[in-house]
């Protein structure tokens, strides 16, 4: 059992904002991916997945993969292809 707690910082600093910003992309990009998903889990209830659904499915995999793939650029410039 735990018998003390983290201190809690009232506010992010810079470095963590800084952080979040170099990820954003990526995390915008697995939120549209849960998007889809979700649209994906719902149109089963409704007839099935139209075509477009699974293309906006494929759209978003391959937007966090681009992501993904450019966030070491972003977090250090130097590893830059």
């Amino acid at each position: 059992m735990r018998t003390h707690l983290a201190p809690v910082t009232a506010e992010p600093t810079v470095a963590d904002l800084a952080a979040i910003d170099a990820e954003w992309p990526l995390i915008a990009a697995e939120l549209d991916l849960l998007d889809a998903e979700i649209t994906l889990l719902y149109a089963e209830d409704h007839g099935g997945p139209t075509v477009l659904d699974w293309r906006r499915l494929r759209r978003a995999e391959a937007r966090v993969t681009r992501a993904a793939a450019e966030l070491p650029a972003r977090i250090d410039p130097r590893r830059a292809a």
